[in-house]
């Protein structure tokens, strides 16, 4: 009795470890930004300019960048991601399964400076001569202007769907999983051919597939190394695929040990605090989401 009590008790310390060492980042976070936060306010979020030697910061391009280089990687990858994830779980032969599944996450193992040389030397060519490939009449339009430079919108995308599909497939082929066979069953009963009956099971299971496909888009907030490499790293906001932009993640890491006056600091710091604030919420997000489906709670979907 006495071994279980301490056991639970040495476990719930880890536990309570972990939720201090995450509040610990937000206070120092929150520390070394404040300076920012007095100094711009809210106007730190809605303005372009980002000049350390004036001393003026404004963080707007880098939210635009990280959200437009993410949702398109889930634009991207959720379609891929979830095809792997119903052919291994629904289709796959039970001896390919397991080499399958191996492969698929072995892309989660694979450091991202080697996804960053990869979208240096063979991304980046590939997106130039697709950019030089398109039509003079799509050129024209807002999406696809601009130079064809490789380095863009576009390649920062497409590295960010190949990084995130392993984590949204591993999730979302657990989730499939606990999807009960009656549901299956009741779909064949009923006359439903496969493609209905494993429809019906996505269904079922969509809420945890939404949470999978958030799991890997706050992956995609936070990459840095991979997605500096092939993005352009320029201060500015444009729709088009083929403009070079910046991330939040990407100009910490360029600036941070350049940074020379303690407004700049701040600045950075005072990226990092809401990068880290919104990582934290969208994992948790998916998290909840995930832990409903796996406790049986489909969220509304019914039973067939």
């Amino acid at each position: 009795m006495r071994r279980e009590l301490g056991f639970r008790v040495g476990i719930g310390a880890f536990a309570v470890l972990l939720l201090i060492l995450v509040g610990a980042i937000g206070v120092e976070l929150t520390r070394q930004s404040w300076l920012s936060i007095k100094e711009f306010g809210f106007q730190f979020w809605l303005t372009r300019t980002w000049d350390p030697v004036a001393g003026e910061f404004g963080a707007l391009p880098f939210i635009w960048g990280t959200l437009y280089s993410s949702i398109l990687a889930l634009v991207i990858s959720t379609p891929i991601a979830l095809g792997i994830a119903v052919f291994i779980s629904e289709l796959c032969p039970a001896r390919l399964r397991g080499p399958l599944t191996f492969l698929t996450e072995l892309l989660a193992a694979i450091p991202s400076i080697v996804y960053g040389l990869w979208g240096i030397f063979v991304l980046a060519p590939a997106v130039r001569a697709l950019e030089t490939a398109t039509p003079e009449f799509l050129r024209a339009l807002p999406l696809f202007e601009g130079p064809p430079l490789g380095n863009g919108m576009l390649a920062a995308g497409l590295i960010l769907a190949v990084m995130v599909i392993p984590f949204t497939s591993s999730v979302a082929r657990e989730v499939l999983k606990t999807v009960p066979a009656a549901q299956r069953e009741a779909a064949y009963a009923l006359g439903a051919t496969r493609f209905e009956a494993i429809r019906a099971a996505i269904f079922f299971a969509r809420t945890g597939i939404i949470g999978a496909v958030m799991l890997g888009f706050g992956r995609a907030l936070g990459e840095t190394m991979a997605v500096t490499m092939v993005i352009g790293n320029r201060h500015d906001i444009a729709a088009s695929l083929f403009a070079p932009g910046y991330t939040m993640a990407a100009v910490i890491a360029n600036e941070f040990t350049e940074a020379a006056t303690d407004i700049h600091f701040s600045a950075l710091s005072l990226v990092a605090f809401v990068l880290f604030i919104v990582t934290v919420l969208v994992n948790a997000g998916a998290r909840l989401l995930i832990w409903r489906v796996s406790k049986g709670r489909p969220g509304g979907g019914a039973d067939l």
